[in-house]
Formats: C-alpha cells, sequence, structure tokens
C-alpha cells in the first residue's frame, strides 16, 4: 500500500497507509483529518485544498482547468496547491507529502 505523508494545521507530520486510487481527499476524511471537502469530492468547492510537497508537485498529473478555477477560491492557496479530490493515489506516489492549510473557507455556505 503506497503512504501518504499529511503535514497536519500544527505542523506534525501524519504517515497513512492507502489503497490505490483513492483520493487524498477520501483518504484524509477517513482517517480524522480536519479537511472539510464539502462538495464530497464533486469540484463544487475549495475545502479540500492541499499543499503539495514542492518535490513531489511535478510528479502528479496536471491540473484541469475546472480545479485550477476552483483553486481561486482556496484560502493561502500556493503554486503547489491542488484539490485533494483530484488527486488519486498510485503506487509512483508512494510517500507522498501534502499539506492541510492553515485556513480554509466554503464560498457556497459564506
Amino acid at each position: 500500500m503506497p503512504k501518504v505523508t499529511f503535514i497536519l494545521k500544527d505542523g506534525s507530520r501524519r504517515d497513512i497507509a492507502a489503497a490505490e486510487g483513492q483520493s487524498l481527499l477520501e483518504i484524509a476524511q477517513a482517517n480524522g483529518l480536519d479537511i472539510e471537502g464539502a462538495c464530497d469530492g464533486s469540484m463544487a468547492c475549495s475545502t479540500c485544498h492541499v499543499i503539495v510537497d514542492q518535490a513531489w508537485y511535478d510528479r502528479l498529473p496536471e491540473p484541469g482547468e475546472e480545479e485550477t478555477d476552483m483553486l481561486d477560491f482556496a484560502f493561502d492557496a500556493t503554486l503547489t496547491s491542488r484539490l485533494g479530490c483530484q488527486i488519486l493515489v498510485t503506487g509512483d506516489l508512494d510517500g507522498l507529502v501534502v499539506a492541510l492549510p492553515a485556513t480554509t473557507h466554503n464560498f457556497l455556505v459564506g
């Protein structure tokens, strides 16, 4: 099983074994991490925003236009920000490191 490291809002790290094909949003929620995913992964919000470690960013498939548009609404977005619902874990991503941003906001509910 591939392992994903989540850097939590307090700076601590949590290594989680994940089944291939799971999204980062699904993995985080199944393990009680503080990530909302208000739209349940339908890419209608930015509350599953994660910041991908620079060393891993170029290994991911490029974000599509819809994802890029949603990231415009993410608080504290960076050049390596992605939506957790759009990153599916594969064996090639074993060791992936992502950080949860300090702030999120669901613009659909205010």
